[in-house]
């Protein structure tokens, strides 16, 4: 089997195009300052996994910057750092901030000269769009979570 072999590639964003473990911890930053308690990126990014899953299972329908701030909410409430609404909203927003891998861009335009190139991902059309700037390459076809409802 060969690359060449298919007229259409499907991949998954965050974390395969878009490096979320990246953004996600630029994103809590302002709330990691607050705390007294310091914490590895790998134990912030676990306590994340951890909420965002059980978010998505408890409302599987919730579009993801109100999953987002929702998880920002649990993690500093667990972490005990005051944080506002205006903060949760913030986290939630940040999506589009998330930087792209480093060879993401010029990979999909390779990869764009010979296939379609659709998107899976478990994020809202909004965000994604947002993230797509970063990418460079105009997509065949986006499916998000939004779109299927779960």
């Amino acid at each position: 089997m060969r690359l060449t072999d298919f007229k259409v590639l499907t991949f998954d964003c965050y974390g395969t195009l878009i490096d979320w473990e990246t953004g996600i911890i630029h994103a809590l930053r302002p709330l990691l300052r607050n705390s007294s308690v310091e914490r590895s990126r790998e134990d912030v990014l676990a306590s994340f996994a951890r909420r965002e899953t059980a978010q998505e299972a408890e409302a599987p329908d919730m579009v993801y910057p109100e999953l987002l701030a929702r998880v920002h909410r649990r993690l500093a409430e667990e972490w005990g750092i005051a944080a506002s609404e205006a903060d949760h909203r913030a986290f939630g927003a940040s999506v589009g901030d998330w930087p792209a891998l480093a060879d993401s861009s010029a990979a999909l335009a390779y990869l764009k000269q010979f296939h379609r190139l659709v998107i899976l991902s478990n994020v809202d059309r909004n965000s994604f769009a947002e993230s797509s700037k970063r990418l460079g390459v105009p997509f065949d076809a986006v499916y998000t979570a939004e779109d299927i409802g779960s």
